[in-house]
């Protein structure tokens, strides 16, 4: 393919993503200008020009699939954890910390999806190893509809420091 363009290979940015760099109208012209220079005496095989043609599509193809496979994952992470906040939930830190606290809130950062405890705490969608509902919490508690479950892993942001709950506020302990 001596008859392509130097111009050409200056706009592919990479390797890997040259076909994706590469319009149609470029492509239409590179397979003309190599009909238009071979040899009419030993003509190249039109089978194996349009076989090539279609692995070049196939693999451009293949790469807008995965892209698109690869939203569409982060986009069920990011709705799966949405679906945690209110429950406890129990996993590593980064750090490979133990916490274990009720999720207020799921961020999406450059490592993939994360759910911010209740007690400060952080913990990766995929380091989480339970989850509770907290309903169960409370009938297996016998408690009221207050956080009466301690948080670990974190500070706990309980402005209630009476250190018992159930006891009157006279009672010491």
């Amino acid at each position: 393919m001596s008859a392509i363009p130097n111009d050409l290979g200056a706009r592919t940015p990479s390797a890997t993503n040259a076909f994706s760099a590469m319009s149609s109208e470029e492509f239409v012209e590179i397979m003309f200008t190599e009909l238009t220079n071979q040899d009419p005496l030993q003509p190249n095989d039109t089978q194996a020009l349009l076989s090539q043609i279609d692995t070049i599509r196939s693999i451009e193809a293949d790469q807008a699939v995965t892209a698109t496979l690869e939203q569409l994952v982060k986009q069920n992470e990011v709705s799966a954890a949405s679906g945690l906040i209110g429950k406890f939930v129990t996993g590593l830190t980064d750090a490979g910390l133990r916490a274990a606290s009720y999720v207020d809130s799921v961020s999406v950062t450059s490592e993939g999806t994360v759910l911010n405890l209740n007690s400060g705490v952080r913990i990766p969608l995929d380091r989480v190893d339970e989850i509770i509902d907290p309903q169960l919490l409370q009938d297996l508690l016998g408690g009221d509809d207050d956080d009466d479950v301690d948080d670990v892993g974190g500070d706990d942001d309980d402005d209630d420091d009476s250190g018992g709950d159930d006891l009157p506020p006279d009672t010491e302990l």
